[in-house]
Protein backbone atom coordinates (compact mmCIF):
# COMPACT_ATOMS: atom_id res chain seq x y z
CA UNK A 1 0.00 0.00 0.00
CA UNK A 2 1.40 3.40 -0.94
CA UNK A 3 2.35 5.57 2.03
CA UNK A 4 1.22 8.62 0.07
CA UNK A 5 -2.45 7.61 0.00
CA UNK A 6 -4.78 9.69 2.19
CA UNK A 7 -5.63 7.79 5.36
CA UNK A 8 -9.38 7.22 4.63
CA UNK A 9 -8.61 5.93 1.16
CA UNK A 10 -5.89 3.62 2.46
CA UNK A 11 -8.33 2.28 5.05
CA UNK A 12 -11.01 1.79 2.41
CA UNK A 13 -8.66 -0.18 0.15
CA UNK A 14 -7.69 -2.41 3.05
CA UNK A 15 -11.32 -3.03 3.86
CA UNK A 16 -12.04 -3.93 0.23
CA UNK A 17 -9.13 -6.39 0.24
CA UNK A 18 -10.42 -7.96 3.46
CA UNK A 19 -14.10 -8.19 2.54
CA UNK A 20 -14.13 -8.94 -1.21
CA UNK A 21 -12.62 -11.75 -3.30
CA UNK A 22 -9.03 -11.07 -4.37
CA UNK A 23 -9.90 -10.96 -8.07
CA UNK A 24 -12.57 -8.30 -7.51
CA UNK A 25 -10.16 -5.45 -6.74
CA UNK A 26 -7.18 -4.17 -8.72
CA UNK A 27 -4.87 -1.19 -8.37
CA UNK A 28 -2.76 -2.05 -11.42
CA UNK A 29 -1.93 1.32 -13.05
CA UNK A 30 -2.25 0.04 -16.61
CA UNK A 31 -5.68 -1.46 -15.97
CA UNK A 32 -6.85 1.68 -14.17
CA UNK A 33 -5.71 3.81 -17.10
CA UNK A 34 -7.81 1.75 -19.50
CA UNK A 35 -10.95 2.27 -17.37
CA UNK A 36 -10.58 6.01 -16.73
CA UNK A 37 -12.96 7.30 -19.41
CA UNK A 38 -16.02 6.56 -21.48
CA UNK A 39 -16.31 7.37 -25.22
CA UNK A 40 -16.81 11.13 -24.87
CA UNK A 41 -13.81 12.56 -26.73
CA UNK A 42 -11.40 14.42 -24.48
CA UNK A 43 -13.62 14.94 -21.45
CA UNK A 44 -11.47 15.35 -18.32
CA UNK A 45 -10.84 12.37 -16.07
CA UNK A 46 -9.05 11.94 -12.76
CA UNK A 47 -6.73 9.29 -11.35
CA UNK A 48 -8.72 6.42 -9.79
CA UNK A 49 -7.40 4.62 -6.71
CA UNK A 50 -8.80 1.20 -7.60
CA UNK A 51 -11.09 -0.71 -9.92
CA UNK A 52 -13.67 -2.98 -8.30
CA UNK A 53 -15.46 -5.59 -10.41
CA UNK A 54 -18.05 -7.37 -8.21
CA UNK A 55 -20.11 -10.36 -9.29
CA UNK A 56 -23.27 -9.82 -7.23
CA UNK A 57 -25.51 -7.14 -5.77
CA UNK A 58 -24.31 -8.13 -2.31
CA UNK A 59 -20.70 -7.44 -3.29
CA UNK A 60 -21.72 -4.06 -4.72
CA UNK A 61 -23.46 -3.31 -1.42
CA UNK A 62 -20.25 -4.18 0.44
CA UNK A 63 -18.28 -1.77 -1.76
CA UNK A 64 -20.74 1.03 -1.10
CA UNK A 65 -20.78 0.40 2.66
CA UNK A 66 -17.01 0.76 2.71
CA UNK A 67 -17.03 3.83 0.48
CA UNK A 68 -19.72 5.47 2.59
CA UNK A 69 -17.89 4.71 5.83
CA UNK A 70 -14.65 6.31 4.64
CA UNK A 71 -16.13 9.01 2.39
CA UNK A 72 -14.47 7.69 -0.76
CA UNK A 73 -16.00 8.72 -4.12
CA UNK A 74 -17.39 5.94 -6.32
CA UNK A 75 -17.84 6.14 -10.09
CA UNK A 76 -20.23 3.42 -11.36
CA UNK A 77 -19.37 1.96 -14.75
CA UNK A 78 -20.73 -0.61 -17.17
CA UNK A 79 -19.37 -0.86 -20.72
CA UNK A 80 -18.25 2.82 -20.78
CA UNK A 81 -19.85 3.45 -24.17
CA UNK A 82 -21.39 6.76 -23.04
CA UNK A 83 -20.80 10.00 -24.91
CA UNK A 84 -21.04 12.55 -22.09
CA UNK A 85 -18.18 11.68 -19.71
CA UNK A 86 -20.59 10.22 -17.15
CA UNK A 87 -18.34 7.22 -16.41
CA UNK A 88 -15.08 9.18 -16.22
CA UNK A 89 -12.93 8.75 -13.12
CA UNK A 90 -12.39 11.45 -10.51
CA UNK A 91 -9.22 11.68 -8.45
CA UNK A 92 -8.98 9.09 -5.70
CA UNK A 93 -12.20 7.31 -6.63
CA UNK A 94 -13.19 3.68 -6.74
CA UNK A 95 -14.28 2.68 -10.23
CA UNK A 96 -17.18 0.29 -9.66
CA UNK A 97 -17.73 -1.78 -12.80
CA UNK A 98 -20.70 -4.14 -13.15
CA UNK A 99 -19.28 -5.77 -16.31
CA UNK A 100 -18.86 -9.16 -14.59
CA UNK A 101 -22.52 -9.22 -13.52
CA UNK A 102 -23.64 -10.59 -16.87
CA UNK A 103 -26.25 -13.27 -16.17
CA UNK A 104 -29.68 -13.38 -17.79
CA UNK A 105 -31.61 -14.50 -14.72
CA UNK A 106 -35.02 -15.19 -16.25
CA UNK A 107 -36.98 -14.83 -19.48
CA UNK A 108 -40.71 -15.13 -18.81
CA UNK A 109 -42.57 -15.88 -22.03
CA UNK A 110 -46.00 -15.75 -20.37
CA UNK A 111 -45.77 -12.28 -18.85
CA UNK A 112 -43.21 -11.20 -21.47
CA UNK A 113 -40.66 -9.81 -19.05
CA UNK A 114 -37.03 -10.61 -18.33
CA UNK A 115 -34.82 -10.18 -15.28
CA UNK A 116 -31.13 -9.59 -15.92
CA UNK A 117 -27.97 -8.45 -14.20
CA UNK A 118 -26.71 -5.01 -15.09
CA UNK A 119 -23.69 -6.20 -17.08
CA UNK A 120 -25.68 -8.12 -19.71
CA UNK A 121 -24.84 -6.77 -23.17
CA UNK A 122 -27.82 -5.42 -25.09
CA UNK A 123 -27.18 -7.44 -28.27
CA UNK A 124 -26.60 -10.67 -26.34
CA UNK A 125 -29.87 -10.15 -24.51
CA UNK A 126 -31.79 -9.20 -27.65
CA UNK A 127 -30.66 -12.38 -29.40
CA UNK A 128 -31.52 -14.49 -26.36
CA UNK A 129 -35.09 -13.24 -26.18
CA UNK A 130 -35.46 -13.61 -29.95
CA UNK A 131 -34.93 -17.35 -29.50
CA UNK A 132 -38.18 -17.29 -27.48
CA UNK A 133 -40.06 -15.39 -30.20
CA UNK A 134 -39.79 -12.13 -28.26
CA UNK A 135 -38.34 -8.71 -28.99
CA UNK A 136 -36.49 -6.12 -26.87
CA UNK A 137 -36.79 -2.87 -28.87
CA UNK A 138 -34.28 -0.38 -27.32
CA UNK A 139 -31.28 -0.44 -29.68
CA UNK A 140 -28.64 2.23 -28.99
CA UNK A 141 -25.93 2.45 -31.63
CA UNK A 142 -23.60 0.79 -29.12
CA UNK A 143 -25.93 -2.20 -28.66
CA UNK A 144 -23.21 -4.73 -29.51
CA UNK A 145 -21.19 -3.58 -26.49
CA UNK A 146 -23.38 -1.48 -24.16
CA UNK A 147 -25.13 -3.13 -21.23
CA UNK A 148 -28.69 -3.07 -19.98
CA UNK A 149 -27.58 -1.56 -16.69
CA UNK A 150 -25.74 1.23 -18.47
CA UNK A 151 -28.67 1.69 -20.84
CA UNK A 152 -30.99 2.10 -17.84
CA UNK A 153 -28.60 4.45 -16.02
CA UNK A 154 -28.50 6.76 -19.05
CA UNK A 155 -32.02 6.05 -20.34
CA UNK A 156 -30.43 5.19 -23.69
CA UNK A 157 -32.28 5.60 -26.96
CA UNK A 158 -31.58 4.25 -30.42
CA UNK A 159 -32.75 4.05 -34.00
CA UNK A 160 -36.14 2.50 -33.28
CA UNK A 161 -37.23 4.99 -30.58
CA UNK A 162 -39.55 6.71 -33.03
CA UNK A 163 -41.94 3.77 -32.70
CA UNK A 164 -41.00 1.91 -29.55
CA UNK A 165 -39.56 4.51 -27.16
CA UNK A 166 -36.39 4.63 -25.07
CA UNK A 167 -34.99 2.24 -22.45
CA UNK A 168 -37.06 3.73 -19.64
CA UNK A 169 -40.26 2.85 -21.46
CA UNK A 170 -39.38 -0.83 -20.99
CA UNK A 171 -37.93 -0.86 -17.46
CA UNK A 172 -40.40 -2.39 -15.00
CA UNK A 173 -38.15 -2.66 -11.96
CA UNK A 174 -34.60 -2.35 -10.66
CA UNK A 175 -32.29 -3.60 -7.98
CA UNK A 176 -30.27 -0.59 -6.82
CA UNK A 177 -27.53 -0.27 -4.23
CA UNK A 178 -27.74 3.09 -2.49
CA UNK A 179 -24.81 5.24 -1.39
CA UNK A 180 -24.73 3.73 2.12
CA UNK A 181 -24.90 0.14 0.84
CA UNK A 182 -28.65 -0.32 1.31
CA UNK A 183 -30.08 -2.79 -1.21
CA UNK A 184 -33.29 -1.41 -2.74
CA UNK A 185 -35.69 -3.19 -5.08
CA UNK A 186 -38.06 -0.95 -7.00
CA UNK A 187 -41.02 -1.52 -9.26
CA UNK A 188 -42.51 -4.85 -10.20
CA UNK A 189 -42.76 -7.35 -13.04
CA UNK A 190 -46.50 -6.99 -13.54
CA UNK A 191 -47.91 -5.09 -16.50
CA UNK A 192 -49.75 -2.73 -14.15
CA UNK A 193 -48.82 -1.33 -10.76
CA UNK A 194 -49.12 2.16 -9.28
CA UNK A 195 -48.42 1.59 -5.58
CA UNK A 196 -46.29 4.35 -4.13
CA UNK A 197 -43.89 6.76 -5.79
CA UNK A 198 -42.30 5.69 -9.06
CA UNK A 199 -38.83 5.05 -7.64
CA UNK A 200 -37.86 2.94 -10.64
CA UNK A 201 -37.90 5.87 -13.00
CA UNK A 202 -36.19 8.11 -10.49
CA UNK A 203 -33.09 5.95 -10.97
CA UNK A 204 -33.51 5.43 -14.73
CA UNK A 205 -31.43 8.15 -16.37
CA UNK A 206 -29.77 9.24 -13.09
CA UNK A 207 -26.31 8.32 -14.47
CA UNK A 208 -25.05 6.63 -11.31
CA UNK A 209 -25.49 9.73 -9.14
CA UNK A 210 -28.27 8.32 -6.93
CA UNK A 211 -27.47 4.61 -6.75
CA UNK A 212 -25.77 1.72 -8.51
CA UNK A 213 -28.12 -0.30 -10.73
CA UNK A 214 -27.26 -4.00 -10.38
CA UNK A 215 -30.32 -5.78 -11.82
CA UNK A 216 -33.01 -4.76 -14.30
CA UNK A 217 -36.48 -6.12 -15.05
CA UNK A 218 -37.63 -5.19 -18.54
CA UNK A 219 -40.78 -5.65 -20.59
CA UNK A 220 -40.60 -7.57 -23.87
CA UNK A 221 -42.76 -7.63 -26.98
CA UNK A 222 -43.67 -10.31 -29.49
CA UNK A 223 -41.13 -10.57 -32.28
CA UNK A 224 -41.53 -7.86 -34.88
CA UNK A 225 -42.03 -8.54 -38.56
CA UNK A 226 -39.00 -8.22 -40.87
CA UNK A 227 -38.93 -4.51 -41.76
CA UNK A 228 -39.08 -2.99 -45.22
CA UNK A 229 -36.73 -0.07 -45.94
CA UNK A 230 -36.80 3.01 -48.16
CA UNK A 231 -34.46 5.91 -48.83
CA UNK A 232 -35.10 9.36 -50.28
CA UNK A 233 -32.64 12.01 -51.45
CA UNK A 234 -33.48 15.72 -51.38
CA UNK A 235 -32.27 18.95 -53.02
CA UNK A 236 -32.19 20.72 -49.63
CA UNK A 237 -32.02 19.73 -45.97
CA UNK A 238 -35.20 21.72 -45.34
CA UNK A 239 -37.08 19.63 -47.89
CA UNK A 240 -36.05 16.43 -46.11
CA UNK A 241 -37.09 17.86 -42.75
CA UNK A 242 -40.48 18.93 -44.14
CA UNK A 243 -41.27 15.30 -44.93
CA UNK A 244 -41.01 14.25 -41.28
CA UNK A 245 -44.03 16.06 -39.75
CA UNK A 246 -46.11 15.39 -42.87
CA UNK A 247 -45.33 11.66 -42.79
CA UNK A 248 -45.93 11.34 -39.04
CA UNK A 249 -49.11 13.43 -39.17
CA UNK A 250 -50.41 11.08 -41.86
CA UNK A 251 -50.73 8.38 -39.20
CA UNK A 252 -47.45 6.65 -39.98
CA UNK A 253 -45.70 4.55 -37.34
CA UNK A 254 -42.28 3.94 -38.89
CA UNK A 255 -39.89 1.76 -36.92
CA UNK A 256 -37.02 3.97 -38.08
CA UNK A 257 -36.78 7.42 -39.68
CA UNK A 258 -33.21 8.77 -39.97
CA UNK A 259 -31.77 11.99 -41.45
CA UNK A 260 -28.29 12.71 -42.83
CA UNK A 261 -27.13 16.07 -44.19
CA UNK A 262 -24.73 16.55 -47.11
CA UNK A 263 -21.64 17.10 -44.93
CA UNK A 264 -22.34 13.78 -43.21
CA UNK A 265 -22.92 12.05 -46.54
CA UNK A 266 -19.52 13.35 -47.65
CA UNK A 267 -17.88 12.02 -44.47
CA UNK A 268 -19.41 8.58 -45.02
CA UNK A 269 -18.52 8.59 -48.73
CA UNK A 270 -14.89 9.34 -47.88
CA UNK A 271 -14.89 6.22 -45.71
CA UNK A 272 -16.92 3.99 -48.06
CA UNK A 273 -18.49 4.93 -51.38
CA UNK A 274 -22.16 3.97 -51.22
CA UNK A 275 -23.18 5.75 -54.39
CA UNK A 276 -24.93 8.81 -52.98
CA UNK A 277 -26.21 11.19 -55.66
CA UNK A 278 -23.73 14.05 -55.98
CA UNK A 279 -26.45 16.72 -56.10
CA UNK A 280 -28.38 15.53 -53.03
CA UNK A 281 -28.13 17.81 -50.00
CA UNK A 282 -29.83 15.48 -47.53
CA UNK A 283 -31.33 12.02 -47.21
CA UNK A 284 -33.94 10.18 -45.16
CA UNK A 285 -34.01 6.46 -44.41
CA UNK A 286 -37.35 4.97 -43.36
CA UNK A 287 -38.40 1.54 -42.17
CA UNK A 288 -41.69 -0.10 -41.35
CA UNK A 289 -42.09 -3.43 -39.54
CA UNK A 290 -45.89 -3.61 -39.77
CA UNK A 291 -46.04 -6.82 -41.76
CA UNK A 292 -48.50 -6.63 -44.63
CA UNK A 293 -48.99 -2.90 -43.97
CA UNK A 294 -45.28 -2.09 -44.33
CA UNK A 295 -45.35 -1.76 -48.11
CA UNK A 296 -48.20 0.73 -47.88
CA UNK A 297 -46.33 2.72 -45.21
CA UNK A 298 -43.31 3.10 -47.45
CA UNK A 299 -45.42 3.93 -50.49
CA UNK A 300 -46.84 6.83 -48.45
CA UNK A 301 -43.32 7.83 -47.40
CA UNK A 302 -42.20 7.85 -51.05
CA UNK A 303 -45.24 9.87 -52.12
CA UNK A 304 -44.72 12.50 -49.42
CA UNK A 305 -40.97 12.64 -50.10
CA UNK A 306 -41.59 13.21 -53.80
CA UNK A 307 -44.09 15.96 -52.98
CA UNK A 308 -41.18 17.79 -51.32
CA UNK A 309 -38.85 17.32 -54.27
CA UNK A 310 -37.25 14.08 -53.10
CA UNK A 311 -36.29 11.02 -55.10
CA UNK A 312 -37.40 7.89 -53.25
CA UNK A 313 -36.41 4.23 -53.55
CA UNK A 314 -37.97 1.30 -51.71
CA UNK A 315 -35.54 -1.57 -51.17
CA UNK A 316 -36.45 -4.65 -53.17
CA UNK A 317 -34.98 -7.21 -50.76
CA UNK A 318 -33.27 -7.52 -47.34
CA UNK A 319 -29.77 -7.24 -48.84
CA UNK A 320 -30.62 -3.94 -50.48
CA UNK A 321 -32.23 -2.74 -47.25
CA UNK A 322 -29.09 -3.62 -45.32
CA UNK A 323 -27.00 -1.60 -47.76
CA UNK A 324 -29.20 1.44 -47.16
CA UNK A 325 -28.86 1.10 -43.40
CA UNK A 326 -25.11 0.69 -43.73
CA UNK A 327 -24.87 4.38 -44.57
CA UNK A 328 -26.37 5.34 -41.22
CA UNK A 329 -24.35 2.84 -39.23
CA UNK A 330 -21.07 4.10 -40.70
CA UNK A 331 -21.54 7.67 -39.48
CA UNK A 332 -19.84 7.11 -36.13
CA UNK A 333 -16.72 5.35 -37.35
CA UNK A 334 -16.39 7.65 -40.37
CA UNK A 335 -16.59 10.74 -38.15
CA UNK A 336 -14.02 9.36 -35.70
CA UNK A 337 -11.50 9.15 -38.54
CA UNK A 338 -11.65 12.93 -38.90
CA UNK A 339 -10.16 13.51 -35.46
CA UNK A 340 -11.58 15.68 -32.68
CA UNK A 341 -15.28 16.44 -32.35
CA UNK A 342 -17.96 17.29 -29.81
CA UNK A 343 -21.13 15.22 -30.22
CA UNK A 344 -24.24 17.26 -29.48
CA UNK A 345 -27.60 15.63 -28.76
CA UNK A 346 -30.48 18.09 -28.75
CA UNK A 347 -34.07 17.00 -29.24
CA UNK A 348 -36.80 19.32 -30.53
CA UNK A 349 -40.48 18.92 -31.44
CA UNK A 350 -40.84 17.43 -34.92
CA UNK A 351 -42.59 20.53 -36.19
CA UNK A 352 -39.47 22.57 -35.28
CA UNK A 353 -36.99 20.19 -36.91
CA UNK A 354 -36.58 22.39 -40.01
CA UNK A 355 -35.64 25.38 -37.86
CA UNK A 356 -33.12 23.30 -35.93
CA UNK A 357 -31.43 21.86 -39.01
CA UNK A 358 -31.45 25.18 -40.89
CA UNK A 359 -29.91 26.95 -37.91
CA UNK A 360 -26.80 24.75 -37.80
CA UNK A 361 -24.96 26.12 -40.90
CA UNK A 362 -25.28 29.63 -39.47
CA UNK A 363 -23.73 28.45 -36.19
CA UNK A 364 -20.91 26.76 -38.10
CA UNK A 365 -20.26 29.92 -40.11
CA UNK A 366 -20.43 32.23 -37.12
CA UNK A 367 -17.91 30.20 -35.12
CA UNK A 368 -15.84 29.08 -38.11
CA UNK A 369 -16.08 25.36 -37.41
CA UNK A 370 -17.32 22.38 -39.40
CA UNK A 371 -20.61 20.78 -38.33
CA UNK A 372 -21.99 17.52 -39.69
CA UNK A 373 -25.47 16.41 -38.70
CA UNK A 374 -27.45 13.20 -38.41
CA UNK A 375 -30.78 12.87 -36.67
CA UNK A 376 -33.31 10.38 -35.42
CA UNK A 377 -35.69 12.53 -37.42
CA UNK A 378 -38.85 10.72 -36.42
CA UNK A 379 -38.50 11.85 -32.82
CA UNK A 380 -36.69 15.15 -33.43
CA UNK A 381 -33.39 14.00 -31.88
CA UNK A 382 -30.57 15.83 -33.69
CA UNK A 383 -26.88 14.87 -33.43
CA UNK A 384 -24.64 17.65 -34.74
CA UNK A 385 -20.90 16.86 -34.62
CA UNK A 386 -18.70 19.92 -34.10
CA UNK A 387 -15.35 19.15 -35.73
CA UNK A 388 -12.17 21.06 -34.88
CA UNK A 389 -8.39 20.95 -34.58
CA UNK A 390 -7.40 19.93 -31.06
CA UNK A 391 -4.02 21.59 -31.51
CA UNK A 392 -5.53 25.02 -32.21
CA UNK A 393 -6.52 26.74 -28.94
CA UNK A 394 -8.59 29.36 -30.74
CA UNK A 395 -10.50 26.71 -32.67
CA UNK A 396 -11.09 24.75 -29.47
CA UNK A 397 -12.70 27.83 -27.95
CA UNK A 398 -14.83 28.39 -31.04
CA UNK A 399 -15.91 24.74 -31.01
CA UNK A 400 -17.15 25.11 -27.43
CA UNK A 401 -19.04 28.23 -28.37
CA UNK A 402 -20.66 26.46 -31.31
CA UNK A 403 -21.52 23.49 -29.10
CA UNK A 404 -23.26 25.82 -26.65
CA UNK A 405 -25.02 27.72 -29.42
CA UNK A 406 -26.52 24.44 -30.65
CA UNK A 407 -27.98 23.75 -27.21
CA UNK A 408 -29.27 27.34 -27.00
CA UNK A 409 -31.03 26.88 -30.32
CA UNK A 410 -32.57 23.61 -29.21
CA UNK A 411 -33.90 25.16 -26.00
CA UNK A 412 -35.24 28.17 -27.89
CA UNK A 413 -37.21 25.80 -30.12
CA UNK A 414 -38.86 24.14 -27.13
CA UNK A 415 -36.42 21.23 -26.97
CA UNK A 416 -33.95 19.66 -24.57
CA UNK A 417 -30.14 19.66 -24.28
CA UNK A 418 -30.00 15.86 -24.48
CA UNK A 419 -32.35 13.36 -26.03
CA UNK A 420 -30.42 10.18 -25.21
CA UNK A 421 -26.71 10.72 -24.46
CA UNK A 422 -27.26 12.08 -20.96
CA UNK A 423 -25.69 15.01 -19.11
CA UNK A 424 -22.53 13.52 -17.57
CA UNK A 425 -19.72 16.06 -17.56
CA UNK A 426 -20.29 17.41 -21.01
CA UNK A 427 -23.60 19.21 -20.36
CA UNK A 428 -23.85 19.48 -16.58
CA UNK A 429 -23.49 23.28 -16.55
CA UNK A 430 -26.38 23.58 -19.00
CA UNK A 431 -28.82 21.56 -16.95
CA UNK A 432 -29.71 24.59 -14.82
CA UNK A 433 -30.80 26.47 -17.91
CA UNK A 434 -33.22 23.73 -18.91
CA UNK A 435 -34.55 22.82 -15.45
CA UNK A 436 -35.04 26.31 -14.06
CA UNK A 437 -34.46 27.27 -10.40
CA UNK A 438 -37.23 25.14 -8.88
CA UNK A 439 -36.36 22.05 -10.89
CA UNK A 440 -32.67 22.40 -10.09
CA UNK A 441 -33.39 22.83 -6.37
CA UNK A 442 -35.47 19.64 -6.33
CA UNK A 443 -32.65 17.76 -8.08
CA UNK A 444 -30.19 18.86 -5.40
CA UNK A 445 -32.56 17.90 -2.59
CA UNK A 446 -33.03 14.41 -4.06
CA UNK A 447 -29.27 14.01 -4.42
CA UNK A 448 -28.70 15.11 -0.83
CA UNK A 449 -31.38 12.74 0.48
CA UNK A 450 -30.03 9.65 -1.30
CA UNK A 451 -26.33 10.48 -1.19
CA UNK A 452 -25.68 12.76 1.81
CA UNK A 453 -21.90 12.29 1.66
CA UNK A 454 -21.92 13.13 -2.07
CA UNK A 455 -19.79 10.11 -2.98
CA UNK A 456 -21.75 8.72 -5.94
CA UNK A 457 -20.36 9.89 -9.28
CA UNK A 458 -19.44 13.33 -7.91
CA UNK A 459 -19.37 16.20 -10.36
CA UNK A 460 -21.60 14.45 -12.89
CA UNK A 461 -25.02 15.76 -13.97
CA UNK A 462 -25.24 18.39 -11.21
CA UNK A 463 -22.46 21.00 -11.13
CA UNK A 464 -21.03 21.77 -7.70
CA UNK A 465 -23.33 19.21 -6.08
CA UNK A 466 -20.79 18.44 -3.35
CA UNK A 467 -21.03 22.03 -2.09
CA UNK A 468 -24.80 22.29 -2.41
CA UNK A 469 -26.52 21.10 0.74
CA UNK A 470 -30.30 21.24 1.02
CA UNK A 471 -30.59 24.78 -0.29
CA UNK A 472 -27.84 26.24 1.88
CA UNK A 473 -25.84 27.31 -1.19
CA UNK A 474 -27.15 29.70 -3.86
CA UNK A 475 -28.32 28.18 -7.11
CA UNK A 476 -25.79 28.22 -9.95
CA UNK A 477 -26.18 30.96 -12.52
CA UNK A 478 -27.20 30.13 -16.05
CA UNK A 479 -24.15 28.82 -17.90
CA UNK A 480 -22.48 30.64 -20.73
CA UNK A 481 -20.65 27.61 -22.11
CA UNK A 482 -20.37 23.86 -21.51
CA UNK A 483 -17.76 22.34 -19.22
CA UNK A 484 -14.33 22.04 -20.82
CA UNK A 485 -14.03 18.51 -22.15
CA UNK A 486 -10.87 18.55 -24.23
Amino acid sequence: MSASLPHPLESALRALADRLPTEAVTTDPDILASYRTDHAPFCPSGAPAALVRPRSSEQVAEVMRIAHEYGVPVVPQAARTGLAGGANAVDGCLLLSVERMDRILDIDTVDQVAHVEAGVVNAVFSRAVAEHGLFYPPDPSSWETSTLGGNAATNAGGLCCVKYGVTGDFVRGLTVVLADGTLLRTGRSTAKGVAGYDLTHLFVGSEGTLGVITEVTVALRPAAERPLTAVAFFPTAAAACAVVPDFMADGARPSLLEFMDRPTMDVVSAYQDLGFPTDAQAMLIAQSDRGESAAGDLERFARIAESHGGQALVAADPAEAELLLQARRLVGIATERLGTYLADDVCVPRRRLIEMIEGLPAIAEQHRVRITTVAHAGDGNVHPHVLFDRNDDDEIQRAHQAFGAIMDLGLALGGTITGEHGVGLLKRDWLAKELGPAGLRIHHHIKAALDPRQILNPGKVLAASAAYRAGDQPLPEDPSRPVACL
